[in-house]
């Protein structure tokens, strides 16, 4: 009974999660779609830093940007911060429900001197530490250099990709780092973009005019924001491609991977402003595609005489494998076979050849945390099994 609750609770909360955090991105992406393509337009007030017209369902939109605050407060007015916060605490609890909660299986590997309690407290804190280093970055003078200040910020993400990678299992690794970087972005909303809106809408209740710098330290951590969504949202949908966090420079790959998507997300970003650059997205696309060929590199393949004798493959299957991947796993972690993969009979192992190769061979991402202590050898012996052609007897 406790099991089914615990799926449900997942369940849901990833639901939301991803509903919560589509409201959050698309807002992100809105508004500083907003910011970019604002132009001059005429303004007796000289309030108006901008405009824009847009047509959209049927309707003409006119849109009007303040350099600080209007002459009046309206009576309406909206705000955007419950996507974010309601994305980050249903992520953490992911995080808890899945990671931490179930660290011996999900987190520690085969070879860690750590234990799971001891390994999830290293989870935890770096989603401190991250913010921490990272608002200290943001308040200290690197903030006003924005070539250095990305620069040194991409490369203490790197190693913190690198640091988790020898802590972690690879899949966790790569959420970890995920989820740190989504914590800045949440505490970025919670700390300074809606506290800085919040003291100049309250001077603006009392008469004053607001302190307009609040405004724009809240205006350079959405921006921020805006660069780290497309390499959080690669992280978020990671677990499908096993052949980029299970690599065996899996950090390196995401390092790539995370400045290949901000570096996109800054044409976008000129594009708005009127500035059409030509090498960006190409340099984008040869860079994505060089990737691809470095940590997926051919394979050798192997004369279907010399393939591995297939009883042999089998006894490896059924002594690393079939633990979760049978009918009714015998592994506590799981009440049905992950992915609804079976490997009980010749045939599901032959026609799941690509995918074994994948996550046992090409990558090492499974068995997960190696809890059923696969050898290198076993997995060499799978390995030239599947590149015979995967022979039956």
């Amino acid at each position: 009974m406790l099991t089914w609750l615990v799926d449900w609770l997942h369940l849901l909360t990833r639901w939301f999660h991803l509903v919560v955090g589509a409201a959050w991105i698309g807002a992100s992406f809105y508004f500083n779609w907003l910011n970019n393509h604002v132009r001059p337009v005429p303004d007796p007030t000289g309030r108006l830093a901008g405009g824009l017209w847009a047509v959209h369902g049927g309707a003409f939109y006119e849109v009007r940007k303040f350099k600080g605050a209007p002459e009046k407060l309206p009576e309406t007015l909206h705000w955007f911060k419950y996507e974010a916060y309601f994305t980050w605490i249903s992520g953490v609890t992911l995080l808890l429900l899945v990671y931490w909660m179930d660290a011996a299986a999900m987190m520690v590997p085969a070879d860690s001197t750590l234990g799971p309690s001891a390994t999830a407290g290293v989870g935890a804190a770096a989603l401190v530490v991250g913010w921490l280093v990272y608002d200290g970055m943001c308040r200290s003078p690197l903030a006003r250099v924005p070539v250095a200040f990305s620069s040194i910020g991409f490369a203490l993400m790197t190693g913190a990709a690198w640091g988790l990678s020898q802590v972690f299992t690879p899949r966790a690794a790569y959420i970890h780092v995920g989820a740190m970087l989504g914590t800045m972005m949440a505490l970025n909303v919670f700390f300074v973009i809606i506290p800085g809106q919040r003291a100049m809408v309250d001077a603006m209740s009392r008469g004053e005019e607001p302190d307009v710098s609040r405004g724009a330290a809240g205006s350079l951590r959405s921006l921020h924001n805006n660069y780290l969504t497309l390499p959080v949202l690669f992280i978020m949908v990671s677990n499908h491609f096993p052949f980029t966090y299970g690599h065996e420079a899996g950090w390196a790959v995401l390092a790539a991977i995370s400045v290949i998507g901000a570096g996109v997300r800054h044409w976008f970003n000129l594009r708005g402003k009127g500035h059409l650059n030509t090498w960006i997205l190409p340099a984008a696309a040869v860079a994505m595609f060089a990737l691809a060929f470095v940590s997926h590199g051919p394979r050798a393949r192997v004369a279907p005489s010399d393939a591995p004798d297939f009883a042999e493959v089998q006894a490896i299957i059924e002594a690393r494998c079939v633990t979760c991947h049978a009918a009714e796993p015998a592994f506590p972690a799981y009440t049905e076979p992950p992915l609804g993969l079976i490997l009980t009979t010749p045939e599901s192992i032959a026609s799941n050849a690509e995918k074994i190769h994948a996550q046992a061979v090409a990558t090492h991402t499974m068995p997960l945390g190696n809890v059923t202590q696969i050898t290198e050898s076993e997995r060499e012996t799978l390995g030239k099994w599947i590149d015979a052609g995967a022979p039956l007897p």
